[in-house]
């Protein structure tokens, strides 16, 4: 199974269901196949850590924390939208044997 990177505070909102689309720049042909989110080590937006009620460092990074499914990719001209489905939180983090890339890649 392939893991996709997401930067946090953003990986923990698409956990808690507040982030229900992943924006990128490029269109994905990996639909309908659970995917495992991966908490990158580059943080994100701070204002967004602290409408989560955390600090950024206070969430997990460099580990798979959850499953997620793409139900559909929409968009056009570099501005797409994934549209995520039957998202789960893991019990336990794991962390990739693979080398973690910007987008997708094999973390086992």
């Amino acid at each position: 199974m392939r893991a996709l990177s997401i930067r946090q505070p953003y990986a923990e909102e698409i956990l808690r269901g507040i982030k229900k689309i992943e924006y990128r720049s490029h269109r994905t042909r990996i639909i309908g196949e659970p995917f495992y989110i991966y908490a990158s080590k580059e943080p994100g937006d701070p204002e967004r850590f602290a409408q989560l009620g955390v600090k950024p460092g206070g969430l997990p990074t460099g580990v798979i924390v959850g499953i997620a499914t793409i139900s559909k990719c929409t968009g056009a001209n570099g501005k797409f939208e994934w549209n995520l489905s039957d998202v789960e939180r893991v019990a336990h983090h794991r962390k990739p044997t693979g080398r973690p890339q910007p987008i997708w890649f094999n973390p086992f």
